[in-house]
């Protein structure tokens, strides 16, 4: 399996776990004004003249999946870390820098989501950072299967 496959499929887990946080957060009335699904339903509105939630969880896993995970692949070595989780936890937090300062403003919540309070950010730096930790853990372990298929020997842990 080549990196950019294994960035898509660590990419769509880390997307998965990054969403079961979020639906936790929506349940427990944790700042219900930074809502990303809607931020996004939105957004696709102005694009395609389409406003629906459904839509924006389409984006959200499209993104994770087809936009950061490929990403981070791409990025992998490049990384500061010596293991694919810590690089994973480095790619989270740019992929909070890039949020915040590109896609809240485009969302009308201004630069770093200051419309939204203070919560927000870092609410949104944790679940940036989860994203992360998940997506390096995924990756490394699929690293580790790939080795593993071609006939080399296993090691314990994550690279």
């Amino acid at each position: 399996m080549n990196v950019y496959t294994r960035g898509m499929i660590s990419g769509f887990f880390a997307t998965v776990a990054l969403s079961l946080l979020m639906m936790i957060k929506s349940k427990m009335g944790m700042i219900p004004e930074f809502d990303i699904i809607s931020m996004l339903g939105a957004m696709a509105g102005h694009v395609v003249g389409v406003t629906d939630w459904n839509v924006g969880w389409l984006l959200h896993f499209l993104i994770g999946t087809l936009v950061w995970g490929p990403s981070f692949a791409r990025l992998h070595d490049r990384l500061p870390g010596t293991s694919s989780i810590m690089r994973g936890v480095v790619f989270g937090v740019l992929a909070w820098l890039l949020m915040m300062g590109l896609l809240m403003p485009m969302a009308g919540a201004g630069f770093f989501g200051r419309s939204l309070g203070v919560v927000a950010p870092s609410l949104a730096l944790v679940l940036h950072l989860e994203f992360g930790t998940v997506l390096g853990l995924a990756y490394g372990r699929l690293g580790t299967l790939r080795h593993l298929s071609a006939g080399g020997v296993g090691v314990s842990g994550v690279d």
